[in-house]
């Protein structure tokens, strides 16, 4: 037992672990158990090499020319056209049939032109990718392969904070890696993050745990490890997982059409603070505030207005503006839901038809790459790409550039697949209509000209300073 504390004491236990004689968990089992479940995905990605150097035409006498010789390669030869590259990218999924069906991060599998799926007893399976929804950043990708060990389901809601958790996966490659921790909270919503109520941890997590399971101490599933707050890339104490009841609807819409349907109903919202709450009558601070509503979309036709409070939704509770988004999409497209909201001091009860929302989807660069050559990143470092009709339809644009990699310029907010919209430098605004105007349009910009980028990321329209300073000519 003297054992037992000074384990508690190290480790920063409480004592009470001790005096009320319990030992710490033992996970021996449940890895031994579930880490046949767990799978090690590599994919691959192949990108033409920018052309090289050209060698000029030279004498031989020419002092410059034994330099070019033996510096500068010599262009490929007629027919061989250009050279192609690799990169591979490192995560980690888990089976959830028999037959060969796995559950991953969508971003783990994004752009991939090849799957390799890794099991415990090393063989290797090409996977196929089902669906993928980067709203939630959920995939389901199958391989061939039958009599598989699947993992067991576990209910999120029942899970409380401080219990125990297991995560498996293989960080920096390391496969059947097994770390533990506690739940730290539930519930939580983080930026551009709607759709999810994450559950965050404490259980190590690092580059290649993404998409690997999380279990209770009964060695059942309750989420999916997708990503870490960290100031240096590594992990800090702050993870964050899928709850396996999203991660299971999803994959089923995925595996019944390819993609996730979703409600939407047009409004967009703010949290209610308690300044807000008191300037609007209200006992507390609760609901969702709506600062503008779609003209003709479905909150309008059913009577919102800018400036009410939504207090339920389909007779369901919002109690802070970032459960709103998942309730609604959430709600079947067509049907019918109820409204309750606050409005000058009164309760009202609206009804509204639920709309669909468009599919958060960009294309990959394998279905880019017969359609337009790979493009040289601009001057921010950037490399864009133009909407296509349907995008444009989807989105309700009128032009606009998909951002597709983002190589020279880390320190800006941008993210591939970002639409930046317009750009606004010193005063003046100018919209983004194409790929060709918006370069030419950067290039008359002054080098160290502050910028500021309109972006539509998601349903989310945003501003994202860009500093020229630095940024490549």
């Amino acid at each position: 037992m003297a054992r037992v504390l000074f384990i508690c004491l190290l480790l920063g236990l409480p004592s009470g672990l001790y005096a009320q004689g319990r030992e710490l968990p033992d996970f021996t089992e449940l890895a031994e158990r579930q880490g046949p479940t767990v799978v090690n995905i590599s994919t691959t990605q192949v990108r033409e090499r920018r052309a090289s150097p050209q060698i000029p035409n030279l004498e031989e006498d020419d002092p410059l020319y034994d330099f070019f010789r033996r510096f500068i390669p010599r262009p490929p030869g007629p027919g061989q056209g250009p050279r192609e590259f690799e990169s591979r990218s490192l995560g980690s999924g888990f089976i959830i049939g028999a037959d060969g069906f796995i559950l991953t991060n969508s971003h783990v599998v994004d752009s991939a032109d090849e799957i390799t799926v890794r099991l415990t007893d090393k063989r290797e399976f090409k996977a196929r990718v089902i669906g993928a929804d980067r709203r939630t950043d959920l995939a389901l990708i199958k391989i061939d392969a039958t009599g598989l060990p699947a993992v067991r389901m576990g209910d999120p809601n029942r899970l409380k904070v401080g219990e125990w958790v297991v995560a498996i996966g293989s960080p920096f490659g390391f496969d059947s890696t097994v770390t533990a921790g506690i739940v730290s909270a539930k519930g939580r919503s983080l930026p551009q993050e709607n759709f999810v109520p994450f559950i965050q941890t404490d259980v190590a997590i690092n580059p290649g745990n993404s998409g690997g399971p999380l279990f209770n101490m009964r060695g059942e599933v309750v989420g999916i490890n997708s990503q870490i707050y960290s100031r240096t890339g590594g992990f800090m104490g702050l993870s964050f997982a899928i709850p396996i009841d999203v991660a299971m609807d999803v994959q089923n819409q995925l595996r019944q059409s390819g993609h996730v349907s979703r409600g939407r109903i047009g409004v967009v919202i703010q949290e209610v603070s308690k300044e807000l709450a008191e300037s609007f009558g209200l006992a507390k601070p609760a609901g969702a505030l709506v600062n503008a509503v779609e003209k003709g979309g479905p909150a309008e036709k059913a009577g919102v207005e800018a400036g009410d409070i939504i207090l339920r939704f389909d007779g369901k509770s919002v109690s802070t503006s970032g459960e709103l988004p998942r309730i609604v999409g959430n709600t079947r497209p067509g049907s019918k839901a109820s409204i309750e909201l606050w409005r000058k001091g009164v309760n009202r009860e609206l009804t509204v038809t639920v709309g669909e929302l468009p599919e958060d989807r960009v294309a990959s660069r394998s279905e880019r790459r017969g359609k337009q050559p790979e493009q040289a990143a601009n001057r921010l470092g950037f490399v864009v790409v133009d909407l296509t009709p349907e995008q444009k339809h989807d989105l309700k644009l009128g032009g606009g550039v998909i951002v597709e990699e983002v190589r020279n310029n880390r320190r800006a907010d941008v993210r591939a697949g970002d639409v930046i919209t317009a750009v606004t430098s010193r005063g003046q605004t100018a919209e983004v209509k194409s790929m060709e105007q918006f370069n030419k349009l950067l290039a008359q910009l002054e080098r160290n000209a502050t910028l500021t980028l309109h972006v539509r990321r998601g349903e989310n329209n945003l501003f994202v300073t860009v500093k020229g300073e630095g940024a490549p000519g």
